[in-house]
């Protein structure tokens, strides 16, 4: 395992340029085959564009490339997983875990229960070449809105699921820090999701002679990571959605009592999220290979990124547009 922090000292993100879009808070962007970005809104629609073309301001200002609705939800989509077939994985905090037809706008349940319980906070999802899925559920404490209350309280309710073909949802993880993110490695030996609560990534080998075992990939990262995706050599980019916070850290280590109380505090004042943009690709030994944050007042809280053809675009929870910024070159060494 290594320790994220004393691995690569944070290096300026790239400027960013913002791609405004008809809807707030797109979590999660990932990329179809045929390079069009996909990401859900607030409103339960699934939006596909081209934030590459012309068009698309900076700093906030309007004018971004159109985009088009390929499903409504009619919940609140976060993570996101193109399918080889042209299908969709939706993760829907109110829903469960979805699949949509872009070629008719259709929307279906993969799965709305977990061994007996609602499938509630269904959060990131990927899929393995055989058809198995991975999904993880953030909390079972707290729904969407008062995903914070998760993290201050340090409940510890998040799961991974494994969902194999023909097969129901199975707990292969329990007592996760507000489990987000999730990837696999490339050649599946293992997958790896975030616990943001805890600011880190853990471990569930799947092949070999660990398979079963549950460590953690990385630990003591420099934020608190969200939404991850498998980019070029196998790297996992992983999204901070704010800086650490020694505070924080201190709170979670209080009484409940605390907790409990801080919690109440917060949700009265809603707190915003630092402007601040953060981000890692981590290898598959847990090295962090690139480190970038950028105070950036126009656009907080980055929650997912991915690579693609040598970009980086950003999603987030607050804000209501993308984030696209060149990818940093391989560093020396």
């Amino acid at each position: 395992m290594a320790n994220a922090c004393e691995t690569r000292t944070p290096r300026l993100l790239p400027p960013l340029r913002s791609v405004p879009l008809d809807g707030r808070g797109p979590e999660d962007v990932v990329v179809d085959a045929a390079g069009r970005v996909l990401t859900g809104v607030e409103d339960g629609r699934i939006l596909r564009l081209d934030p590459f073309g012309a068009g698309g301001g900076t700093g906030g200002c309007a004018g971004g490339p159109a985009a088009e609705v390929i499903a409504r939800t009619g919940g609140r989509p976060l993570g996101l997983e193109p399918l080889p077939d042209g299908g969709v994985l939706v993760c829907d905090a109110q829903r469960g875990l979805l699949r949509v037809d872009p070629s008719d706008g259709s929307v279906q349940t993969v799965a709305d229960t977990v061994e007996g319980a609602p499938l509630r906070f269904c959060s990131n999802v990927t899929a393995a070449a055989d058809g198995t899925l991975y999904f993880s559920v953030s909390s079972r404490r707290y729904p969407l809105e008062h995903w914070l209350g998760d993290i201050i309280e340090h409940s510890g309710t998040g799961q991974l699921i494994r969902l194999r073909p023909g097969g129901a949802p199975e707990v292969v993880l329990n007592g996760l820090q507000f489990a987000n993110g999730v990837a696999l490695a490339a050649d599946e030996s293992f997958v790896t999701v975030a616990e943001t609560g805890s600011r880190r990534l853990t471990r569930l080998w799947l092949t070999g002679p660990r398979a079963g075992e549950r460590d953690v990939l990385a630990d003591g990262l420099p934020g608190y990571p969200d939404n991850m995706s498998r980019g070029p050599g196998g790297l996992f980019w992983v999204a901070l959605a704010g800086p650490r916070s020694t505070a924080l850290e201190r709170l979670q280590r209080a009484h409940p009592a605390l907790r409990n109380a801080a919690w109440r505090l917060a949700r009265h004042l809603r707190p915003r999220p630092a402007p601040v943009a953060g981000v890692l690709a981590v290898d598959a030994a847990g090295r962090v290979v690139h480190s970038l944050r950028r105070r950036t007042p126009h656009y907080r809280m980055v929650t997912s990124v991915f690579e693609h053809d040598g970009r980086l675009i950003l999603g987030s929870l607050h804000e209501s547009a993308l984030a696209v910024c060149e990818s940093p070159p391989a560093p020396r060494g």
